[in-house]
């Protein structure tokens, strides 16, 4: 439960908040007894009277006073003020930037509390939300995926800003809820090379003829290569292109110049070793681009793409779809097991770039097992039909690994064609083409937001014949608020 900020979150909000406890009244004046945490890494607490109080740095267990700054009807918005009793999971936060004091970093919100109780919290959330919106329990409880907790953020977008007033710039993550960018000399999430550079970076742009028009500088971390994406508002001068192949030389990085949108950044100089991650378990090599989506933690994807498949258990003898397929992280792995592979996506330049992987890990398996036969196709998948799906063909099994919106399209088509043959009252009428066309028995369902997965479980389950059979957490973003999760649904 968070403090609401849009319709969905404050129907989320108020489901949870019939779900906890009444206040303690026999505490002092003031005084509230934390008894959860929310997805936004606040205390929860309530009053007395019934009203949620939203706690920014208080954990579940502890004692507290709290300031109010925000007041709502159902709930109030505060920051910690004193703690009377300390939780056992409180921990010494690892960075010198992470608090609640003037100034402090917004990039992590949970350094104060132990990993694993972290973890124990985003799973909680994961279930709660799985039952809460959509009335869903896993049959089974996976074991939460965890990998190294500081080192592991491979991708970042780090703000720029050139300040006069102190003669400084400024590299890194915003403030906690400000637009100001953080005064931060380290940085213990980005990998070790990469917290080095955080001071020598604040050098160089100050050094630049363009200190004032670079707003922006990406990271994006390969296996043996790291690049960086300088976002700039005017053309470089030639002295400023020297000074960065400098940097460059020194750090070991690859520059990449953005004069525009994502689509516009190019190499600083061609040559040099290619951007790219492997996923070893499948020998699959994974060419990328530093704008190019990929996964934040490296450690995890190699364990996240391996469960999924195991999870899925893909026969030489089935088809598969990957929806929402990206780069094809999971399509090409996928392409070691089964029989046909069909990977979909919404973006025309991801399918060209999962095209161009998918012909370079082919070429490069020559003596060894050949990759299924496997297409890309690109689809609006905000727009799916029952129509659509029957176009698609069928196939044994799905992952499905959408952003944060989810998959609802793709849930419904499914679920309408559920209700329509069973005969449902107000079903929605098939097109035709779909006389032969069989659900997926298996659906793997990768998520990064636990609210969305759970309005689509609702409806694989209780509309569209699924039961959902197992879940879990996967601790990408250490020491974040975010949850990333897995579900595995089969037909009934």
């Amino acid at each position: 439960m968070s403090a609401p900020t849009t319709t969905q979150e404050t129907g989320a909000a108020d489901a949870q908040a019939a779900q906890l406890p009444v206040g303690r009244s026999d505490l002092p004046p003031g005084w509230l007894e934390v008894t959860s945490m929310d997805m936004d890494a606040q205390g929860v607490a309530r009053r007395p009277d019934g009203k949620v109080v939203f706690i920014d740095g208080a954990l579940p267990g502890e004692l507290v006073t709290a300031n109010v700054h925000r007041k709502k009807n159902n709930w109030e918005a505060a920051s910690l003020l004193q703690i009377h009793r300390e939780s056992s999971q409180r921990v010494r936060p690892g960075c010198p930037h992470f608090g609640l004091h003037a100034g402090a970093c917004g990039g992590c919100k949970m350094q104060h509390l132990h990993v694993a109780a972290q973890v124990a919290i985003k799973q909680r959330v994961l279930e709660d939300n799985l039952w809460h919106l959509g009335k869903v329990k896993a049959e089974t409880i996976y074991r939460p995926i965890e990998g190294p907790a500081w080192g592991y953020r491979f991708r970042a977008r780090l703000s720029v800003r050139y300040v006069p007033k102190k003669d400084k710039v400024l590299v890194g993550f915003h403030e906690r809820k400000s637009r100001y960018i953080a005064d931060m000399e380290t940085c213990k999430i980005l990998p070790p090379h990469v917290d080095a550079m955080l001071m020598p970076l604040r050098a160089l742009i100050g050094s630049m003829d363009a200190r004032d028009t670079c707003p922006q500088i990406e990271l994006a971390c390969g296996d043996e290569v790291t690049a960086l994406v300088l976002r700039h508002l005017e053309p470089l001068s030639d002295a400023d292109k020297d000074r960065l192949r400098d940097f460059a030389g020194r750090y070991a990085v690859q520059w990449w110049l953005q004069p525009k949108g994502p689509d516009t950044a190019h190499l600083l100089d061609e040559g040099g070793r290619q951007l790219a991650y492997a996923l070893p378990d499948f020998g699959i090599d994974m060419p990328f681009k530093p704008t190019d989506f990929t996964q934040v933690n490296p450690h995890i994807n190699r364990v996240l793409v391996t469960r999924a498949l195991r999870l899925l258990d893909a026969r030489r003898t089935e088809r598969v779809i990957d929806w929402f397929c990206g780069l094809g992280n999971f399509t090409l792995p996928i392409a070691t097991q089964a029989g046909q592979v069909l990977g979909i996506e919404g973006s025309e330049a991801l399918v060209a770039r999962s095209r161009e992987n998918l012909a370079k890990n082919q070429s490069a398996r020559a003596e060894g097992p050949e990759l299924a036969p496997t297409s890309f196709v690109a689809r609006n998948l905000f727009e799916m039909t029952p129509e659509m799906l029957f176009a698609d063909g069928r196939a044994d099994k799905w992952l499905v690994d959408p952003p944060r919106e989810g998959a609802f399209a793709l849930a419904k088509a499914l679920a309408d064609i559920h209700q329509a043959r069973i005969g449902a009252e107000d079903a929605p009428v098939l097109p035709d083409g779909g006389a032969d066309w069989t659900p997926p028995r298996r659906i793997v369902y990768v998520s990064c937001n636990p609210a969305t997965l759970a309005r689509d479980a609702g409806l694989l389950v209780h509309q569209a014949g699924y039961r959902c059979v197992a879940a879990g957490v996967v601790n990408m973003f250490p020491h974040t608020a975010h949850v990333e999760s897995m579900a595995v649904f089969e037909l009934a």
